[in-house]
């Protein structure tokens, strides 16, 4: 067996690292046709995934994801192909949810600084 391990570090919180890892295992379900399974615990979830050929699981923390897949005998020769899909997926729902983020705390800092200046007057 062919072992895959991505480790990715954010700032994200639990409650919107759950929602990234959510929506990666809806991606993988459709575009991989893998069986998800989400257990939710009170500092970390685990996301576990399977289909012919391979399994594994991704622990969401607080502050980080870590994916371990095992690839079989035949998925093994696309390993860096299959490797490489999982990173962009999980990039792109990183990056999407970072900018969703600054986002919110741009709106945030604005509406207080409005509310700030209606005060002083």
């Amino acid at each position: 067996m062919t072992d895959i391990r991505i480790h990715r570090k954010h700032e994200l919180g639990l409650a919107q690292a759950r929602k990234v890892a959510w929506r990666w295992a809806e991606e993988v379900e459709k575009k991989f046709d893998m069986q998800c399974s989400v257990l939710e615990g009170q500092t970390s979830d685990t996301v576990q995934f399977t289909r012919s050929g391979v399994h594994g699981q991704l622990i969401v923390a607080a502050d980080h994801f870590d994916l371990e897949a095992k690839l079989g005998f035949l998925l093994g020769a696309f390993r860096k192909v299959i490797e490489g899909e999982i990173e962009k997926e999980l990039d792109t729902l990183l990056s999407r949810q970072n900018a969703n983020a600054a986002r919110t705390a741009r709106k945030r800092t604005a509406a207080t600084g409005a509310n700030n200046n209606r005060r002083k007057k």
